[in-house]
Order: structure tokens, then C-alpha cells, then sequence
């Protein structure tokens, strides 16, 4: 028993239980099983199923995964409670098993998200396929999932065509990067099926005209994001047409079209980047082509966000400015490993700086000229911008 500020008497035990589930909301489930031990008030907090509906278990070989018998545990007790689910896994055919168990047994769960995330390459594909998607099914079977975020799975056409008819009516997310037993048939089936898609994220290799047509012909398809990813392994990248792009821009005017590439030759561009397709929001996750970049402001004139994580050789001044030039609705811009005059990049901000809601650069990246040193050149672009901004500093070790 405690004295509080004005002298009354204050107990941990009878705490509100709305003021003890915040607090409780911040521990570990090893934690949340000591709590519940302390007292009946406490365990009856503990258990409430607020605080198990989202759930996250590390299933890797690492030390950090979470105990087994504590899974087992919380399945057993909170499993019809469970929501939301994170499973991270690695590499390691006992980490993927280990998430098809726990998949088999949410079967009275009532999912809304699914996320199977890794910190490596995990080892679905060296499981059993049938055993990989029937527990997934099992998992999703009548649950109102919104949203499903899978990758390097087993999961083939026919099974995702049966994950689409028991989603129909409530898949809003589909996250799907890299499943080699799919096509874009079965991607085309899932789209047809499930009315309440909003947001649809895949590797580049899946998509397909037949795609693109089907999601800007169905009236009940209404994306609002579709994010695409390009990797160098996945070549030849599918060519797709401007009567496909131009449909799906014509149904979708509005539409958020994220690419992430991970090409590096100029001349596998050729398939991502036209004036028909409707890039908003564009990531060069490696170093990105001279060439290409050099051409954003012609290629990309939907453009609201620019991410370039490197560029070589030589500064980026003019592609910038071409870039503000030629993307009118561009407010987003964020350059890593880049070279950029500071008056160059003054230049830039003067274009688009009443639009220009994000800047992220690396100090590093800026090159002091006879007209602007870094302090002056951020000092004038926080005078256009009419914000304080300084550009990001990056620890030298």
C-alpha cells in the first residue's frame, strides 16, 4: 500500500482494470504470465482477450524465439481470441515447420491479418507443399481475413484460388513477393473473387495483361494500391502493353502505383518505366541506372514520391530538376548515397518546394559549391520550404 500526491491510500491490486490493461499491453508474454500470478484481480486483467488479439512468435533457431511451451500455451488459452498473428521465421526447415503447426492450430481463430515474415530465405519450399497449404487453409477457413502477407511459400494456384472463395467477401490486403508455384492465372483468379481488394503487392514476374484488364474491368475490384516488386532474378521481366496500363489507369485514376526496383542494367528497364504506366511512387532499392534516373521526368509524369537509395557516377543535379519539371504532383523525394551540388539542389527545391512535403538527403551526399556550403544551402531551403529542415546526419564509423 502507497500514499499518492494528496495523501490518499493508492493499491497496485485495485487498480481499474482499463488503467492495468494499457500497462499490461507493454510486456512480454513472459511478463504478462508473471503478472497474471501476482493476484486474482491481475490474472483476470491478463487473461481479458484485449490483450490477445494480436499475437507475434518468433519461430527461428535464434535465442530470442519465443519458448515453444509459451506458444502452446497461449494457443491453448487464448486461441479464439487471437486477430492478428505474425509469424517470423528463418531459414531453418524447423522454423517453417514450426509455423505450420501454429497455423493448424488457429483453426477457431477468427483471422483478420496474417503475416508470415523472415529474417532470411525461410524453408517452406523444402517442406511438404500439402502440408504448407492445408494448414494455411485450415487457418483461414470462414475467418474474416483483411489482410495476407506471404512469401517464399508453397502456395500454387489451386490453393490460393481456394483461399480467394473463402476471402471473397473480406480480403482487402494481398502481399505476395515470391511464390514460384503461382502464376499470374492464379493471381487473375483471386482478383476476380474477392470484391473487397484494396491493396495488392507482388513480384513484377506475376503480373500479366490479362491481370491488369481484369482489375480494371471488374466494378466490384476497386484497388487503391497496387506495389510492385522487380528483381534481377526475376528476368525476363514480362512486357506488358499500354492498352493494359492505360485500362487500368483509365478504371483507376487514382490508384497508388508503387515500384520497387532491385534492377541495375539500363536495359532491363525497359518493361517498368513508360509515360503509360502510372508509377506514383518510385524506389530504386540498388544503384539505380544514370540513364534511367536521368529520365524520370519524362517516364514517370503521375510521380508523387522518388526514393534513391544509390547513384553513381557523378551528381544528380539534372535529374532532379528534371524530375520536378516533368512530375507536377511530385512531394516526396529521399536520396541516399546520391551526389548533389548544393546549388543544384537549391535549384530543385525552388521547383517544387510548395509541394515538396518529405526531403530526406544525406549530408554527405551534399557538395559544397562557390555559391552554397551545406549550412547556407539548408538554410535557404528552409526558407523555401517555410519549415526548419536540415539534411540527415550519418554517424562516420
Amino acid at each position: 500500500m502507497k500514499m499518492n500526491y494528496n495523501g490518499s491510500k493508492f493499491s497496485w491490486a485495485t487498480l481499474p482494470a482499463e488503467a492495468l490493461a494499457r500497462i499490461f499491453g507493454n510486456l512480454s508474454y513472459d511478463e504478462l504470465i508473471s503478472a497474471s500470478l501476482v493476484c486474482k484481480h491481475w490474472e483476470m486483467v491478463v487473461h481479458s482477450p484485449s490483450l490477445w488479439r494480436t499475437v507475434e512468435f518468433n519461430l527461428s533457431q535464434a535465442d530470442n524465439s519465443t519458448n515453444p511451451h509459451l506458444i502452446d500455451y497461449i494457443l491453448r488459452r487464448h486461441g479464439n481470441h487471437i486477430r492478428d498473428v505474425s509469424l517470423k521465421t528463418d531459414n531453418s526447415v524447423e522454423s517453417a515447420e514450426a509455423a505450420c503447426i501454429v497455423l493448424s492450430r488457429l483453426v477457431n481463430s477468427s483471422l483478420k491479418t496474417l503475416t508470415l515474415m523472415s529474417a532470411a530465405k525461410p524453408a517452406f519450399m523444402d517442406i511438404e507443399e500439402k502440408k504448407f497449404t492445408s494448414a494455411l487453409i485450415i487457418a483461414l477457413d470462414h475467418s474474416p481475413l483483411r489482410s495476407l502477407d506471404i512469401d517464399h511459400t508453397p502456395v500454387d494456384d489451386p490453393s490460393l484460388a481456394t483461399l480467394a472463395l473463402s476471402t471473397s467477401g473480406t480480403l482487402q490486403l494481398l502481399r505476395i513477393k515470391s511464390c514460384p508455384r503461382l502464376s499470374p492465372r492464379g493471381i487473375l483468379a483471386l482478383a476476380e473473387h474477392c470484391q473487397c481488394l484494396r491493396e495488392l503487392s507482388l513480384s513484377y514476374s506475376l503480373l500479366s495483361d490479362e491481370l491488369l484488364v481484369a482489375l480494371s474491368v471488374e466494378k466490384h475490384v476497386r484497388l487503391e494500391t497496387l506495389r510492385v516488386e522487380a528483381y534481377p532474378e526475376s528476368k525476363p521481366l514480362p512486357r506488358l502493353s499500354d492498352r493494359a496500363w492505360l485500362a487500368l489507369a483509365t478504371h483507376s485514376p487514382n490508384i497508388n502505383f508503387v515500384l520497387l526496383s532491385y534492377i541495375t542494367d539500363e536495359d532491363d528497364f525497359a518493361p517498368l518505366l513508360a509515360s503509360y504506366i502510372p508509377v506514383t511512387h518510385l524506389y530504386f532499392g540498388e544503384d539505380a541506372p544514370a540513364a534511367v534516373v536521368a529520365r524520370i521526368g519524362k517516364l514517370c509524369p503521375r510521380l508523387v514520391e522518388l526514393v534513391i537509395s544509390r547513384h553513381s557516377p557523378g551528381p544528380i543535379d539534372q535529374a532532379l530538376i528534371s524530375a520536378a519539371r516533368g512530375c507536377p504532383q511530385l512531394a516526396a523525394v529521399g536520396l541516399g548515397d546520391c551526389e548533389l551540388t548544393c546549388s543544384g539542389f537549391v535549384d530543385f527545391v525552388v521547383l517544387c518546394a510548395e509541394r515538396l512535403r518529405e526531403l530526406y538527403v544525406y549530408e554527405t551526399s551534399l557538395l559544397e559549391d562557390s555559391k552554397y556550403d551545406v549550412a547556407s544551402a539548408a538554410g535557404r531551403v528552409s526558407s523555401l520550404l517555410g519549415r526548419s529542415w536540415a539534411p540527415e546526419y550519418i554517424p562516420m564509423w
